[in-house]
């Protein structure tokens, strides 16, 4: 894809991101969720938090030949780790990058350009995002969808979580970890220095 552009979104593509989110889901993650699970999930537990779109930290990738975009994702410095605009599980609070993870959020693909790469590029824009940010370390609330892409480029899994839907059903979530080494100055006669642990 020459001519594949990624952008931040802004508030002018609201309405496309969630129809590409939509679609999204219910095309893509058929294999792993019941539709009563993506039915209840979608605008609650999956979905556009408008929040990083305001933040700046939301990005979407776009062809030329086509009108709408193809795939998003971004990346926040606040704490809440996933979830659209009516999710409960919302934390606004900053994040240090002293301390805390940077939260790779909401990467989608539209059914039409799956499986040609949109999601790790996506992943990496955000990372790097969040890296000239000052985060090291990155956590993500990833469907079970996401899985296996999300281990191949260096993710940890680490929680399962069962998130409540407003219609009864139990949405699985994973939460994964990665992190970055700090770049700290080395000796010339090839020794490491021993890194400080953080308290």
């Amino acid at each position: 894809m020459i001519h594949l552009k990624i952008r931040p979104a802004t508030e002018a593509d609201l309405s496309a991101l969630h129809q590409l989110i939509e679609q999204s889901i219910r095309v893509l993650q058929t294999a792993d969720y019941t539709p009563e699970q993506i039915e209840g999930a979608i605008g609650n537990a999956l979905g556009l938090d408008t929040q990083l779109v305001r933040d700046r930290t939301y990005f979407l990738a776009e062809l030329p030949d086509v009108s709408h975009p193809i795939a998003c994702g971004g990346w926040s410095f606040r704490r809440t780790l996933f979830g659209s605009d009516g999710a409960a599980t919302r934390e606004s609070d900053l994040l240090d990058p002293a301390i805390d993870s940077a939260r790779i959020r909401a990467i989608f693909v539209h059914p039409d350009f799956a499986r040609q790469g949109l999601g790790a590029l996506l992943l990496a824009h955000a990372e790097q995002a969040a890296k000239s940010a000052g985060f090291r370390r990155f956590e993500m609330g990833s469907t079970l969808t996401g899985v296996p892409l999300y281990t191949l480029k260096g993710y940890t899994p680490t929680t399962r979580i069962e998130i409540p839907l407003p219609n009864g059903a139990f949405l699985p979530i994973v939460k994964m970890t990665k992190a970055f080494p700090d770049k700290r100055a080395r000796p010339t006669n090839g020794a490491t220095f021993p890194q400080k642990a953080r308290i």
